[in-house]
């Protein structure tokens, strides 16, 4: 295919719309909750020594998983332990995940860019917001988690769409 002025137009696909979407472009395709667990294992207790918000320790990892030729699910992993007085408060664990086109003749070094930085900071807005809604549901004022910078620890071995997890600081 070309354009009026003869050069080679973009391959582009059909989305669900019927609309044509480029091939080369980044796309997230669809964002979900792939598992969450809330616990509480000290209530009703510890909600009768409640003074004070519990100190919490937020952790965070990205995993890439191939699953089809340009076609990655990227996992943002986040495990919180919140404790009151050495007492677990509450644990909430929550893998949220984006399924993502990547464009061909990206190189290796954009790919991990991409995967391990870039999509984990455009969906973790939406995973804090479901632990903020979790934790408030489980009977604790709302935790707003800080925005997190997903940063490169150290190099994948292989190919970045293999399955690699990364350190974030929080």
């Amino acid at each position: 295919m070309t354009t009026s002025n003869g050069d080679a137009a973009p391959e582009s696909t059909s989305n669900a719309n019927g609309a044509q979407a480029p091939q080369n472009v980044l796309m997230i395709m669809g964002q979900y909750v792939k598992d969450l667990s809330f616990e509480c294992p000290n209530a009703p207790q510890i909600f009768t020594e409640m003074r004070e918000p519990p100190q919490i320790a937020p952790q965070h990892g990205v995993q890439v998983n191939l699953i089809a030729q340009n076609v990655v699910e990227v996992v943002l992993h986040s495990r919180i332990e919140a404790k009151m007085n050495d007492k677990v408060a509450f644990i909430v664990e929550l893998d949220y995940a984006a399924l993502v086109n990547v464009p061909t003749g990206m190189s290796q070094e954009q790919s991990q860019q991409v995967l391990l930085i870039e999509v984990p900071r455009l969906i973790f807005p939406f995973a804090r917001s479901i632990i903020a809604d979790v934790v408030r549901d489980g009977g604790f004022p709302p935790l707003l988690l800080a925005p997190v910078e997903f940063a490169i620890s150290q190099t994948p071995p292989g190919n970045p769409a293999e399955s690699a997890t990364e350190p974030a600081k929080a």
